[in-house]
């Protein structure tokens, strides 16, 4: 099989499992009222089983990508989408809310191990230089997938109830299972990998898993409750011991040229911040639509619509902004759009048009396209070579607690959805805006991508172990 069929396949495996589990997460958005009603579940039980598998998430997901860089990222993704799409069938058939929540955590495991495999396999893929366009594409994809999530969940919620939304899933794992086989890559070199620290390992899920939880439940307890603060001390602690041990053991889990690298922490950082601000904003100003406006389901999710179509468009945008200006001023005029639309949003009202909302809706998406292909492109790209695993990790970790805390912040507002919308808003453009802050850190030279050198007819190789070589963790 050719170099260049090798790269369309691993692209299209990359981008099915970014979508799949992209999907799964606004699709069950409609599913939740039925099933509450179908298996008499409380409105607690309805939320942990989101909050179960953001845990699980958020706990394993630079373990798994720690595991791939060590035995392989087509094998840890093919294990991963056949237990989602497994978890995905025990939830259609679970009898009680019980189980579904059981196999919700279950589910999240199994996607900690599907998503930094889907990242890791681009960067096996594809040399450095002509990252852009396929990262432009899995961006495209999860805006779509994401976007198209509720609207395909309201069909099949209403034509074959809410069952229906977990077996779309086992198609898609079959089929992705299917792919992942027909990719070859180096084989990792686990003589010269170091092994998994379990201490480190464990640590970092507790104070994930902590902290996620911690986030979770602010909506319903409050940022002063007794039961969030001991737990945000219970994860200030744990995360003192692990770094107490990351620097003493051999092993950590998080490598020190992972660690040290100014490029993978200014892009996290950046990708913390801005999906806080914006799903913080989304959550709000749904609310707003429904509460205030008096807008359905699906008027609000029209009013939406452009940013959606601004990050599908956006994307290819943003690949050639990297490659004309560079990723610190991409990066930065991505994060000021994202800023700008969110301090948009704060200054509608009932009397405003249906084009300032969309305006600002706009900015938002253009703005996070910008920032998710810029951050994912250096993630990815300047990951230390054989360690594209836990970076990817790390980074998915990111995009998971940024939501959890944005959501955190716009729920926890008290007040009326009027009083409180400007200025929460706000402050979620502010919590965006402390992303120019890392984002001045990025390289500044523009990234010559799809390039014609030498480099861009085959994947990325390194000569030795030390040196850390890219086949040796299939990152």
């Amino acid at each position: 099989m050719t170099a260049p069929t090798q790269r369309q396949i691993a692209l299209l495996v990359s981008v099915v499992g970014a979508v799949i589990v992209a999907l799964d997460g606004t699709i069950l958005l409609m599913a939740q009222p039925a099933m509450q009603r179908d298996l008499g579940a409380s409105v607690a039980q309805i939320q942990w089983t989101s909050t179960g598998y953001l845990v699980a998430v958020a706990a394993l997901l630079v373990i798994a990508g720690r595991l791939g860089d060590r035995y392989g990222h087509p094998r840890l993704l093919f294990v991963g989408v056949l237990g989602f799409g497994a978890a995905s069938a025990g939830i259609a058939l679970a009898p009680t809310v019980g189980w579904v929540i059981v196999l919700r955590a279950v589910q999240g495991g199994f996607a900690a191990f599907l998503q930094p495999a889907t990242l890791a396999l681009l960067r096996l893929a594809y040399p450095a230089d002509r990252l852009g366009k396929p990262i432009a594409i899995r961006t495209s994809a999860i805006a779509v997938a994401a976007g198209s999530g509720p609207l395909l969940g309201g069909v099949l919620v209403a034509h074959l109830g809410w069952r229906a939304v977990f077996w779309v899933n086992v198609p898609l794992a079959f089929v992705i299972a299917v792919l992942a086989l027909a990719v070859r890559t180096p084989a990792p070199e686990r003589a010269n990998s170091p092994r998994l620290n379990l201490t480190s390992a464990g640590l970092l899920a507790v104070a994930l898993a902590l902290l996620v939880h911690a986030l979770a439940d602010v909506p319903a307890r409050g940022w002063t409750a007794a039961p969030t603060l001991l737990e945000f001390l219970a994860v200030i602690g744990v995360a003192t011991v692990l770094a107490r041990h990351e620097r003493r053991t051999t092993h950590p889990i998080v490598p020190p040229a992972v660690a040290r690298s100014v490029p993978v922490s200014a892009s996290m950082a950046i990708l913390l911040v801005t999906t806080a601000g914006l799903f913080g904003a989304l959550f709000r100003v749904t609310f707003y639509l429904q509460d205030v406006l008096r807008l359905d389901p699906l008027a609000s999710g029209l009013r939406v619509l452009p940013l959606t179509v601004l990050m599908v468009l956006g994307s290819p945008a943003a690949v050639a902004a990297l490659r004309r200006y560079g990723a610190r001023r991409t990066a930065i005029a991505g994060t000021f759009l994202v800023v700008v639309g969110i301090a948009g949003l704060s200054r509608l009202g009932p009397a405003s048009t249906w084009m300032a909302m969309a305006a600002a809706f706009a900015a938002i998406g253009a703005g996070f396209a910008t920032v998710m292909v810029t951050a994912t492109g250096t993630v990815v790209g300047d990951a230390p070579p054989g360690y594209a695993g836990v970076v990817g990790g790390l980074k998915q970790t990111a995009m998971n607690i940024g939501p959890t805390f944005g959501i955190a912040i716009a729920a926890g507002a008290t007040g009326s959805a009027v009083s409180t919308m400007s200025s929460t808003l706000l402050i979620l453009a502010a919590l965006a805006a402390l992303g120019l802050l890392p984002a001045s850190r990025l390289p500044r030279r523009p990234t010559h991508q799809e390039g014609n050198d030498t480099t861009a007819s085959h994947p990325t190789q390194a000569p030795t172990p030390q040196a850390a070589p890219a086949r040796h963790a299939n990152s």
